[in-house]
């Protein structure tokens, strides 16, 4: 198996998944899209090393330098560090400037390295400390929630939290959803219904912008070249 991963949810209002990940025997891989940021640790050149991922736009193919293992918190949408902007990290990351294989630097501070079971007690320290803060009407919004403030100010602490649009937002979680059920074995045409796409022209731009994968390939686990980075049904469900 290319990929070995597991993954859980989270009773964390901040996190909305942790994962761990094992690749072997492949030298690429395909990154979709997300509208999520992570903190992230993994394994390279013998040496671990950790970053703060931001959203991803668009799907995209990433290098693997052999066997490489790592681990990751997403944060629920909502979930912001004031020091560290995450539109500042839209399709990019920020690499921790110090890590040992028990230790990592956020803030100037150093922190341990959780392991999937105990993420929740790293991200209750960061927001003890001020460094994870959360906006519990981003994540509502995100699901088609009704907020009780002005629209304008909804785009504002929508863009602020998660450095994107709630409408990039939903149509990366759409694109998502749409890459499951097809590879649940849905046809397309089902799938353009469900989700409310125009046709299956409008699904397939979809696909190949943020999971870079046809239905076709999709319906038939075509992961040969590039195995697909790790998809997940999120807890709420985006709005057409």
């Amino acid at each position: 198996m290319p990929i070995d991963s597991a993954d859980r949810g989270s009773d964390s209002p901040y996190v909305e998944r942790v994962w761990r990940g094992r690749t072997s025997g492949v030298e690429r891989m395909t990154s979709v899209a997300t509208s999520t940021w992570e903190l992230v640790f993994w394994e390279e050149d013998s040496s671990v090393r950790a970053a703060v991922r931001g959203p991803e736009t668009a799907a995209s193919t990433v290098d693997i330098a052999g066997d490489a293992e790592s681990f990751g918190i997403t944060f629920a949408h909502g979930t912001s560090m004031p020091h560290l902007p995450v539109a500042e990290l839209v399709d990019g990351a920020l690499e921790s400037p110090y890590v040992t294989e028990r230790t990592f630097v956020l803030r100037g501070e150093r922190w341990e390295i959780p392991g999937l079971d105990d993420a929740e007690l790293l991200v209750a320290k960061l927001v003890r400390a001020g460094i994870l803060v959360r906006d519990p009407l981003v994540d509502d919004v995100v699901w088609g929630g009704i907020a009780r403030v002005g629209s304008r100010s909804v785009q504002r602490r929508v863009a602020a939290a998660t450095g994107l649009t709630q409408g990039a937002i939903r149509q990366i979680q759409r694109a998502r959803e749409a890459a499951l059920l097809l590879r649940e074995g849905a046809s397309p045409l089902d799938v353009v219904h469900r989700l409310g796409y125009y046709d299956q022209p409008h699904l397939a731009r979809s696909l190949q912008r943020f999971i870079g994968r046809t239905a076709t390939q999709l319906r038939q686990r075509d992961d040969a070249d590039a195995p697909l980075s790790l998809l997940y049904k999120p807890e709420g469900t985006a709005a057409p």
